[in-house]
Protein backbone atom coordinates (compact mmCIF):
# COMPACT_ATOMS: atom_id res chain seq x y z
CA UNK A 1 0.00 0.00 0.00
CA UNK A 2 2.39 2.67 -1.24
CA UNK A 3 1.26 6.26 -1.40
CA UNK A 4 1.73 8.55 -4.38
CA UNK A 5 4.98 10.53 -4.12
CA UNK A 6 6.15 8.37 -1.22
CA UNK A 7 7.18 5.10 -2.86
CA UNK A 8 9.39 3.21 -0.46
CA UNK A 9 12.98 4.34 -0.88
CA UNK A 10 15.54 1.70 -1.71
CA UNK A 11 17.88 0.73 1.09
CA UNK A 12 21.02 2.88 1.04
CA UNK A 13 24.09 0.71 0.53
CA UNK A 14 26.15 3.13 2.62
CA UNK A 15 24.57 1.68 5.75
CA UNK A 16 25.96 -1.42 7.41
CA UNK A 17 23.79 -4.34 8.44
CA UNK A 18 23.36 -5.28 12.07
CA UNK A 19 25.77 -7.99 13.29
CA UNK A 20 25.80 -10.08 16.47
CA UNK A 21 28.80 -8.09 17.69
CA UNK A 22 26.72 -4.91 17.45
CA UNK A 23 23.99 -6.41 19.63
CA UNK A 24 26.62 -7.54 22.15
CA UNK A 25 27.96 -3.97 22.31
CA UNK A 26 24.49 -2.55 22.89
CA UNK A 27 23.88 -5.04 25.69
CA UNK A 28 26.99 -3.74 27.43
CA UNK A 29 25.53 -0.22 27.38
CA UNK A 30 21.92 -1.31 28.08
CA UNK A 31 21.93 -4.59 30.05
CA UNK A 32 18.09 -4.65 30.19
CA UNK A 33 17.31 -2.32 27.31
CA UNK A 34 17.88 -4.37 24.16
CA UNK A 35 14.93 -6.02 22.42
CA UNK A 36 15.55 -8.63 19.71
CA UNK A 37 12.52 -10.91 20.13
CA UNK A 38 10.49 -10.86 16.90
CA UNK A 39 7.13 -10.76 18.69
CA UNK A 40 8.17 -7.78 20.80
CA UNK A 41 9.70 -6.02 17.78
CA UNK A 42 6.42 -6.10 15.89
CA UNK A 43 4.76 -3.15 17.63
CA UNK A 44 7.82 -0.95 17.13
CA UNK A 45 8.05 -1.81 13.43
CA UNK A 46 4.54 -0.58 12.56
CA UNK A 47 2.62 2.64 13.11
CA UNK A 48 -0.67 2.70 15.03
CA UNK A 49 -2.70 2.84 11.81
CA UNK A 50 -0.80 -0.19 10.47
CA UNK A 51 0.02 1.69 7.25
CA UNK A 52 3.79 1.89 7.60
CA UNK A 53 6.02 -1.09 8.30
CA UNK A 54 9.74 -1.52 8.88
CA UNK A 55 12.04 -4.47 9.48
CA UNK A 56 14.25 -3.43 12.39
CA UNK A 57 16.01 -6.32 14.12
CA UNK A 58 16.65 -4.51 17.39
CA UNK A 59 15.06 -1.88 19.65
CA UNK A 60 17.27 0.00 22.09
CA UNK A 61 15.76 1.58 25.22
CA UNK A 62 18.17 4.04 26.81
CA UNK A 63 17.31 5.71 30.10
CA UNK A 64 19.87 8.55 30.06
CA UNK A 65 21.23 11.11 27.63
CA UNK A 66 24.69 9.60 28.02
CA UNK A 67 23.41 6.22 26.88
CA UNK A 68 21.85 7.82 23.80
CA UNK A 69 25.20 9.47 23.13
CA UNK A 70 27.07 6.14 23.35
CA UNK A 71 24.54 4.50 21.01
CA UNK A 72 24.74 7.19 18.33
CA UNK A 73 28.51 7.48 18.54
CA UNK A 74 28.83 3.75 17.95
CA UNK A 75 26.20 3.65 15.18
CA UNK A 76 27.84 6.56 13.42
CA UNK A 77 31.25 4.86 13.49
CA UNK A 78 29.69 1.65 12.14
CA UNK A 79 27.37 3.43 9.65
CA UNK A 80 24.33 1.80 11.24
CA UNK A 81 21.14 3.74 10.44
CA UNK A 82 18.94 4.78 13.37
CA UNK A 83 15.22 5.49 13.73
CA UNK A 84 14.31 7.53 16.86
CA UNK A 85 10.89 6.65 18.27
CA UNK A 86 8.62 8.27 20.84
CA UNK A 87 5.01 7.20 21.35
CA UNK A 88 4.72 6.16 17.69
CA UNK A 89 1.43 8.03 17.21
CA UNK A 90 2.40 9.86 13.99
CA UNK A 91 0.46 9.76 10.74
CA UNK A 92 3.22 10.13 8.12
CA UNK A 93 5.51 7.19 8.85
CA UNK A 94 8.16 9.30 10.56
CA UNK A 95 8.60 7.16 13.67
CA UNK A 96 8.91 3.69 12.12
CA UNK A 97 11.91 2.36 10.20
CA UNK A 98 11.75 2.20 6.42
CA UNK A 99 14.11 -0.79 6.25
CA UNK A 100 16.25 -2.27 9.01
CA UNK A 101 17.22 0.87 10.91
CA UNK A 102 17.96 0.43 14.61
CA UNK A 103 15.04 1.76 16.66
CA UNK A 104 15.99 3.96 19.61
CA UNK A 105 12.91 4.21 21.84
CA UNK A 106 12.77 6.98 24.43
CA UNK A 107 10.02 5.28 26.46
CA UNK A 108 12.23 4.74 29.52
CA UNK A 109 13.15 8.44 29.76
CA UNK A 110 9.97 9.56 31.51
CA UNK A 111 11.08 11.55 34.56
CA UNK A 112 10.10 15.06 35.54
CA UNK A 113 13.39 16.67 36.50
CA UNK A 114 12.21 19.98 37.92
CA UNK A 115 9.22 22.30 38.04
CA UNK A 116 9.57 26.00 38.79
CA UNK A 117 6.15 27.25 39.92
CA UNK A 118 7.24 30.89 39.96
CA UNK A 119 8.27 31.06 36.32
CA UNK A 120 6.00 28.23 35.18
CA UNK A 121 8.78 26.15 33.62
CA UNK A 122 8.86 22.36 33.64
CA UNK A 123 12.01 20.38 32.89
CA UNK A 124 11.52 16.75 31.92
CA UNK A 125 12.85 13.85 29.90
CA UNK A 126 11.70 13.32 26.33
CA UNK A 127 9.84 10.06 27.01
CA UNK A 128 7.26 11.64 29.32
CA UNK A 129 3.73 10.93 28.09
CA UNK A 130 1.84 14.16 27.37
CA UNK A 131 -1.20 13.26 29.48
CA UNK A 132 1.01 12.33 32.46
CA UNK A 133 2.72 15.71 32.27
CA UNK A 134 -0.64 17.46 32.14
CA UNK A 135 -1.84 15.51 35.20
CA UNK A 136 1.37 16.38 37.07
CA UNK A 137 0.89 20.06 36.26
CA UNK A 138 -2.84 20.10 37.01
CA UNK A 139 -2.09 18.94 40.55
CA UNK A 140 0.08 22.04 40.92
CA UNK A 141 -2.29 24.54 39.33
CA UNK A 142 -0.75 24.53 35.85
CA UNK A 143 -1.41 22.84 32.50
CA UNK A 144 0.41 21.79 29.36
CA UNK A 145 0.06 24.25 26.46
CA UNK A 146 -0.47 21.28 24.13
CA UNK A 147 -3.55 19.05 23.88
CA UNK A 148 -3.80 16.20 21.36
CA UNK A 149 -6.14 13.31 20.71
CA UNK A 150 -3.18 10.94 21.25
CA UNK A 151 -2.21 12.55 24.57
CA UNK A 152 -2.49 9.24 26.46
CA UNK A 153 0.25 7.67 24.33
CA UNK A 154 2.35 10.36 22.63
CA UNK A 155 5.60 11.50 24.24
CA UNK A 156 6.69 15.09 24.68
CA UNK A 157 9.98 14.51 22.86
CA UNK A 158 8.11 13.27 19.81
CA UNK A 159 5.67 16.18 20.10
CA UNK A 160 8.55 18.63 19.96
CA UNK A 161 10.43 16.73 17.25
CA UNK A 162 7.33 16.96 15.04
CA UNK A 163 6.24 20.40 16.27
CA UNK A 164 2.80 18.98 17.05
CA UNK A 165 -0.10 21.46 17.00
CA UNK A 166 -3.33 20.30 18.58
CA UNK A 167 -6.56 21.73 19.88
CA UNK A 168 -5.33 24.80 21.77
CA UNK A 169 -2.80 26.17 19.30
CA UNK A 170 -5.07 29.22 18.96
CA UNK A 171 -4.50 30.18 22.59
CA UNK A 172 -1.03 28.92 23.49
CA UNK A 173 0.75 28.88 20.15
CA UNK A 174 3.27 26.42 18.74
CA UNK A 175 6.03 24.51 20.47
CA UNK A 176 8.51 26.83 18.78
CA UNK A 177 7.44 29.45 21.31
CA UNK A 178 6.72 27.20 24.29
CA UNK A 179 10.04 25.31 24.37
CA UNK A 180 12.53 27.30 26.44
CA UNK A 181 15.41 24.88 26.14
CA UNK A 182 16.35 21.34 25.20
CA UNK A 183 19.11 18.78 25.23
CA UNK A 184 19.76 16.78 22.06
CA UNK A 185 22.30 14.24 20.87
CA UNK A 186 23.80 14.70 17.41
CA UNK A 187 24.34 11.71 15.10
CA UNK A 188 28.04 11.68 16.02
CA UNK A 189 27.19 11.35 19.73
CA UNK A 190 27.91 14.95 20.72
CA UNK A 191 25.45 16.26 23.32
CA UNK A 192 24.03 19.72 22.60
CA UNK A 193 23.06 21.21 25.96
CA UNK A 194 20.66 24.07 25.33
CA UNK A 195 18.70 23.58 28.57
CA UNK A 196 17.82 27.22 29.02
CA UNK A 197 14.92 28.23 31.29
CA UNK A 198 15.01 31.86 30.25
CA UNK A 199 12.21 33.52 28.31
CA UNK A 200 14.66 36.07 26.90
CA UNK A 201 18.04 35.03 25.55
CA UNK A 202 19.28 37.09 22.62
CA UNK A 203 22.73 35.54 22.30
CA UNK A 204 23.17 34.52 18.69
CA UNK A 205 21.55 31.62 16.89
CA UNK A 206 18.60 30.02 18.69
CA UNK A 207 19.86 26.50 18.04
CA UNK A 208 17.01 24.68 19.77
CA UNK A 209 14.70 25.75 16.95
CA UNK A 210 16.63 23.51 14.55
CA UNK A 211 15.46 20.42 16.42
CA UNK A 212 11.81 21.48 16.83
CA UNK A 213 10.00 20.02 13.84
CA UNK A 214 13.09 18.24 12.47
CA UNK A 215 11.43 14.83 13.01
CA UNK A 216 14.55 13.22 14.41
CA UNK A 217 16.68 13.83 11.33
CA UNK A 218 19.19 16.20 12.94
CA UNK A 219 19.45 14.84 16.48
CA UNK A 220 17.60 12.95 19.21
CA UNK A 221 15.96 15.19 21.81
CA UNK A 222 16.45 13.74 25.30
CA UNK A 223 15.44 16.52 27.70
CA UNK A 224 13.21 19.58 27.49
CA UNK A 225 12.26 22.72 29.34
CA UNK A 226 8.82 24.12 28.51
CA UNK A 227 6.92 27.24 29.47
CA UNK A 228 3.52 26.15 30.79
CA UNK A 229 0.41 28.25 31.46
CA UNK A 230 -1.52 28.52 34.72
CA UNK A 231 -4.47 26.13 34.82
CA UNK A 232 -7.59 28.16 33.99
CA UNK A 233 -9.96 28.74 36.90
CA UNK A 234 -12.89 29.03 34.52
CA UNK A 235 -13.52 26.81 31.48
CA UNK A 236 -16.55 27.01 29.17
CA UNK A 237 -17.35 24.90 26.12
CA UNK A 238 -20.11 25.55 23.59
CA UNK A 239 -21.28 23.35 20.72
CA UNK A 240 -22.85 25.38 17.92
CA UNK A 241 -24.58 24.61 14.63
CA UNK A 242 -24.14 26.79 11.50
CA UNK A 243 -26.01 26.70 8.18
CA UNK A 244 -22.92 27.15 5.96
CA UNK A 245 -19.14 27.43 6.07
CA UNK A 246 -19.53 31.16 5.41
CA UNK A 247 -21.48 31.30 8.68
CA UNK A 248 -18.75 29.30 10.39
CA UNK A 249 -16.25 31.97 9.35
CA UNK A 250 -18.47 34.82 10.53
CA UNK A 251 -18.95 33.06 13.87
CA UNK A 252 -15.19 32.64 14.23
CA UNK A 253 -14.61 36.36 13.60
CA UNK A 254 -17.23 37.29 16.20
CA UNK A 255 -15.77 34.79 18.68
CA UNK A 256 -12.45 36.64 18.44
CA UNK A 257 -14.19 40.01 18.80
CA UNK A 258 -16.27 39.05 21.85
CA UNK A 259 -13.99 36.53 23.59
CA UNK A 260 -10.51 37.42 22.36
CA UNK A 261 -8.58 37.24 25.63
CA UNK A 262 -10.28 34.04 26.85
CA UNK A 263 -10.74 32.14 23.55
CA UNK A 264 -8.75 28.90 23.80
CA UNK A 265 -10.08 26.71 20.98
CA UNK A 266 -12.28 27.05 17.92
CA UNK A 267 -12.97 23.84 16.00
CA UNK A 268 -15.29 22.95 13.13
CA UNK A 269 -16.88 19.71 11.90
CA UNK A 270 -18.99 19.12 8.83
CA UNK A 271 -22.26 17.15 8.77
CA UNK A 272 -20.69 14.00 7.33
CA UNK A 273 -18.07 13.90 10.09
CA UNK A 274 -20.76 14.13 12.76
CA UNK A 275 -22.91 11.50 11.03
CA UNK A 276 -19.99 9.07 10.86
CA UNK A 277 -19.25 9.62 14.55
CA UNK A 278 -22.88 8.91 15.51
CA UNK A 279 -23.16 5.85 13.24
CA UNK A 280 -20.01 4.21 14.56
CA UNK A 281 -20.26 5.08 18.26
CA UNK A 282 -24.04 4.99 18.67
CA UNK A 283 -23.75 8.01 20.95
CA UNK A 284 -26.40 10.71 21.22
CA UNK A 285 -25.25 14.02 19.76
CA UNK A 286 -25.82 16.93 22.21
CA UNK A 287 -27.84 18.97 19.65
CA UNK A 288 -29.79 18.29 16.44
CA UNK A 289 -27.41 16.26 14.21
CA UNK A 290 -29.00 17.41 10.94
CA UNK A 291 -27.24 20.75 10.46
CA UNK A 292 -24.55 21.39 7.84
CA UNK A 293 -21.70 22.51 10.10
CA UNK A 294 -20.81 22.46 13.78
CA UNK A 295 -18.33 24.40 15.90
CA UNK A 296 -16.75 23.78 19.29
CA UNK A 297 -15.83 27.04 21.00
CA UNK A 298 -13.88 26.88 24.25
CA UNK A 299 -12.78 29.62 26.65
CA UNK A 300 -10.13 29.59 29.39
CA UNK A 301 -10.29 32.39 31.95
CA UNK A 302 -9.89 33.31 35.59
CA UNK A 303 -13.34 34.68 36.47
CA UNK A 304 -16.38 32.53 35.79
CA UNK A 305 -18.93 35.35 35.94
CA UNK A 306 -16.90 37.53 33.60
CA UNK A 307 -16.32 34.69 31.13
CA UNK A 308 -19.98 33.65 31.18
CA UNK A 309 -21.05 37.21 30.45
CA UNK A 310 -18.70 37.43 27.48
CA UNK A 311 -19.73 34.04 26.11
CA UNK A 312 -23.43 34.83 26.44
CA UNK A 313 -22.91 38.16 24.68
CA UNK A 314 -21.13 36.36 21.85
CA UNK A 315 -23.91 33.77 21.51
CA UNK A 316 -26.64 36.41 21.50
CA UNK A 317 -24.85 38.22 18.68
CA UNK A 318 -24.21 35.19 16.43
CA UNK A 319 -27.72 33.82 16.91
CA UNK A 320 -29.18 37.24 16.26
CA UNK A 321 -27.16 37.44 13.04
CA UNK A 322 -28.36 33.97 12.00
CA UNK A 323 -24.81 32.59 11.82
CA UNK A 324 -25.67 30.09 14.55
CA UNK A 325 -29.04 28.31 14.45
CA UNK A 326 -28.66 25.85 17.33
CA UNK A 327 -26.31 25.19 20.19
CA UNK A 328 -25.65 24.27 23.78
CA UNK A 329 -23.25 25.35 26.54
CA UNK A 330 -21.77 22.61 28.70
CA UNK A 331 -23.14 22.78 32.23
CA UNK A 332 -20.67 20.36 33.81
CA UNK A 333 -17.33 18.70 33.32
CA UNK A 334 -19.20 15.66 32.00
CA UNK A 335 -20.92 17.82 29.37
CA UNK A 336 -17.59 19.30 28.32
CA UNK A 337 -16.04 15.86 27.94
CA UNK A 338 -18.98 14.69 25.81
CA UNK A 339 -18.70 17.68 23.49
CA UNK A 340 -14.97 17.18 23.05
CA UNK A 341 -15.50 13.48 22.49
CA UNK A 342 -17.69 14.36 19.51
CA UNK A 343 -14.82 16.31 18.00
CA UNK A 344 -11.91 14.02 18.94
CA UNK A 345 -13.83 10.84 18.13
CA UNK A 346 -14.32 11.70 14.46
CA UNK A 347 -11.01 10.37 13.15
CA UNK A 348 -11.18 6.99 14.97
CA UNK A 349 -14.81 6.60 13.82
CA UNK A 350 -13.82 7.03 10.18
CA UNK A 351 -11.02 4.51 10.44
CA UNK A 352 -13.47 1.87 11.61
CA UNK A 353 -15.62 2.36 8.48
CA UNK A 354 -12.88 1.40 6.03
CA UNK A 355 -9.42 2.38 4.80
CA UNK A 356 -8.96 6.07 5.56
CA UNK A 357 -6.65 8.46 3.72
CA UNK A 358 -5.78 11.25 6.15
CA UNK A 359 -4.66 14.71 4.99
CA UNK A 360 -3.46 17.46 7.29
CA UNK A 361 -3.56 20.69 5.29
CA UNK A 362 -3.01 24.33 6.24
CA UNK A 363 -4.88 26.93 4.19
CA UNK A 364 -6.20 30.47 4.43
CA UNK A 365 -9.40 30.07 6.48
CA UNK A 366 -11.76 31.21 3.65
CA UNK A 367 -10.43 28.37 1.44
CA UNK A 368 -10.31 25.60 4.04
CA UNK A 369 -13.54 23.87 3.09
CA UNK A 370 -13.23 24.46 -0.66
CA UNK A 371 -10.71 21.62 -0.77
CA UNK A 372 -13.23 19.22 0.80
CA UNK A 373 -15.97 20.25 -1.63
CA UNK A 374 -13.69 19.96 -4.65
CA UNK A 375 -12.59 16.50 -3.54
CA UNK A 376 -16.19 15.35 -3.14
CA UNK A 377 -16.91 16.63 -6.63
CA UNK A 378 -14.04 14.53 -8.02
CA UNK A 379 -15.50 11.37 -6.50
CA UNK A 380 -19.01 12.27 -7.63
CA UNK A 381 -17.76 12.71 -11.21
CA UNK A 382 -16.35 9.18 -11.17
CA UNK A 383 -19.44 7.63 -9.57
CA UNK A 384 -17.61 6.51 -6.42
CA UNK A 385 -20.43 6.62 -3.88
CA UNK A 386 -18.53 4.12 -1.72
CA UNK A 387 -16.02 6.83 -0.78
CA UNK A 388 -16.81 9.25 2.06
CA UNK A 389 -15.00 12.60 2.30
CA UNK A 390 -15.03 14.31 5.69
CA UNK A 391 -13.82 17.78 6.69
CA UNK A 392 -13.06 18.98 10.21
CA UNK A 393 -10.24 20.69 12.03
CA UNK A 394 -8.73 23.65 13.80
CA UNK A 395 -10.51 26.73 12.49
CA UNK A 396 -8.45 28.99 14.71
CA UNK A 397 -5.23 28.26 12.82
CA UNK A 398 -6.48 27.35 9.33
CA UNK A 399 -5.80 23.62 9.68
CA UNK A 400 -8.28 21.34 7.90
CA UNK A 401 -8.21 17.58 8.40
CA UNK A 402 -9.64 15.96 5.31
CA UNK A 403 -10.24 12.26 5.93
CA UNK A 404 -11.36 10.16 2.98
CA UNK A 405 -12.72 6.73 3.77
CA UNK A 406 -12.87 3.98 1.17
CA UNK A 407 -15.56 1.71 2.62
CA UNK A 408 -14.38 -1.20 0.45
CA UNK A 409 -10.84 -1.03 1.82
CA UNK A 410 -7.58 0.15 0.28
CA UNK A 411 -8.10 0.96 -3.40
CA UNK A 412 -5.37 2.28 -5.75
CA UNK A 413 -8.09 3.85 -7.93
CA UNK A 414 -9.31 5.91 -4.98
CA UNK A 415 -5.77 7.00 -4.21
CA UNK A 416 -5.25 8.02 -7.84
CA UNK A 417 -8.27 10.33 -7.60
CA UNK A 418 -6.88 11.93 -4.43
CA UNK A 419 -3.17 12.23 -5.17
CA UNK A 420 -1.45 14.24 -6.51
CA UNK A 421 -4.59 16.43 -6.81
CA UNK A 422 -4.72 17.22 -3.08
CA UNK A 423 -1.11 18.45 -3.08
CA UNK A 424 -1.43 20.37 -6.33
CA UNK A 425 -4.61 22.05 -5.07
CA UNK A 426 -2.87 23.01 -1.83
CA UNK A 427 0.13 24.39 -3.70
CA UNK A 428 -2.09 26.42 -6.03
CA UNK A 429 -3.88 27.97 -3.04
CA UNK A 430 -0.62 28.77 -1.22
CA UNK A 431 -1.23 26.32 1.58
CA UNK A 432 0.99 23.83 3.38
CA UNK A 433 0.88 20.08 2.69
CA UNK A 434 1.47 19.49 6.41
CA UNK A 435 -0.05 21.74 9.05
CA UNK A 436 0.93 19.73 12.12
CA UNK A 437 1.62 16.06 11.30
CA UNK A 438 5.04 16.55 9.70
CA UNK A 439 6.58 15.11 6.53
CA UNK A 440 7.96 11.67 7.47
CA UNK A 441 7.98 9.11 4.66
CA UNK A 442 4.60 10.03 3.29
CA UNK A 443 5.27 13.57 2.09
CA UNK A 444 9.03 13.66 1.58
CA UNK A 445 8.84 13.67 -2.21
CA UNK A 446 6.12 16.33 -2.36
CA UNK A 447 7.89 18.73 -0.03
CA UNK A 448 8.67 20.94 -3.04
CA UNK A 449 4.95 21.74 -3.26
CA UNK A 450 5.26 23.74 -0.05
CA UNK A 451 8.94 24.67 0.16
CA UNK A 452 10.89 26.52 -2.52
CA UNK A 453 13.88 24.90 -4.21
CA UNK A 454 16.24 27.15 -2.26
CA UNK A 455 14.58 26.22 1.05
CA UNK A 456 14.79 22.50 0.30
CA UNK A 457 18.42 22.98 -0.75
CA UNK A 458 19.25 24.66 2.55
CA UNK A 459 17.54 21.82 4.43
CA UNK A 460 19.79 19.35 2.60
CA UNK A 461 22.86 21.40 3.53
CA UNK A 462 21.86 21.43 7.21
CA UNK A 463 21.25 17.69 7.16
CA UNK A 464 24.65 17.06 5.55
CA UNK A 465 26.39 19.37 8.02
CA UNK A 466 24.83 17.85 11.15
CA UNK A 467 24.61 14.25 9.93
CA UNK A 468 27.35 13.76 7.30
CA UNK A 469 26.89 9.98 7.27
CA UNK A 470 23.13 10.30 7.01
CA UNK A 471 22.43 7.71 9.71
CA UNK A 472 19.63 9.52 11.57
CA UNK A 473 16.08 8.78 10.42
CA UNK A 474 17.08 8.30 6.76
CA UNK A 475 14.63 8.24 3.83
CA UNK A 476 12.44 10.84 5.54
CA UNK A 477 11.67 14.58 5.48
CA UNK A 478 14.51 15.76 3.23
CA UNK A 479 14.20 14.66 -0.43
CA UNK A 480 17.21 13.02 -2.05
Amino acid sequence: QLRWGSAKAERDDRFAKLQNEDVDFFKQILPTGVVTDSDQLERYNADWLNQWHGNSQVVLKPSTTQQVSHILSYCNSRRLAVCPQGGNTGLVGGSVPVHDEIIVSLERMRNVIEFDEVSGAITCEAGCVLENLDTYLNERGFAMPLDLGAKGTCQIGGNVATNAGGLRFLRYGSLHQNVLGLKAVLPCGTVIDHMNRLKKDNTGYDLKQLFIGSEGTLGIITELCLQVPVKPLSVSVALLACPSFADVQKTFVMAKQHCSEILSACEFMDARSVQSFIEVTGKTFPIDPDHQFYMVVETHGSNGDHDEEKLNGFLETVMGEGCVVDGTIAQSGKDMAEIWECREGISPAMSSKGYTYKYDISLPVPRMYDLVEDMRARFADTGRDDVLTHGFGHLGDGNVHMNITSTKGFDPDVEAIIEPFVYEWTQKNRGSISAEHGIGQMKRDVLHMTKSETCVGLMRQLKTLMDPNGILNPYKVVPE
